[in-house]
């Protein structure tokens, strides 16, 4: 299993325990806003990080090659409302693309 699974697996079981501890610890009460707020963002902003790092590094460097132009996309094609599987697969075409052509 790579660094990158192992650090998914962790922000997903750090999740659950979050949501989950909540109920547990506070009785009923409800959290404050700003806690709320940020516990809210923690697993989106956390898999944008994991996204940006595994499309653009390559054994600690920086690297653009067709991850991106794939990355790119599925963007696109998820701001133009697509599907997510038609995203997907666009990504991995465009990625495949990017490779034959040697870029």
């Amino acid at each position: 299993m790579t660094t990158a699974w192992v650090l998914v697996v962790i922000v997903g079981v750090v999740t659950v325990a979050l949501k989950g501890a909540g109920p547990l610890l506070l009785g009923g009460r409800s959290l404050p806003a700003p806690v709320e707020s940020v516990l809210a963002l923690l697993a989106p902003a956390m898999l944008a990080a994991l996204l940006v790092i595994q499309t653009v590094t390559s054994e600690g460097a920086v690297v653009l090659d067709a991850r991106l132009a794939g990355v790119g996309a599925a963007a696109v094609a998820l701001a133009l409302r697509a599907p997510l599987v038609v995203a997907v697969l666009l990504a991995a075409v465009v990625a495949a693309a990017v490779r034959a052509l040697g870029m």
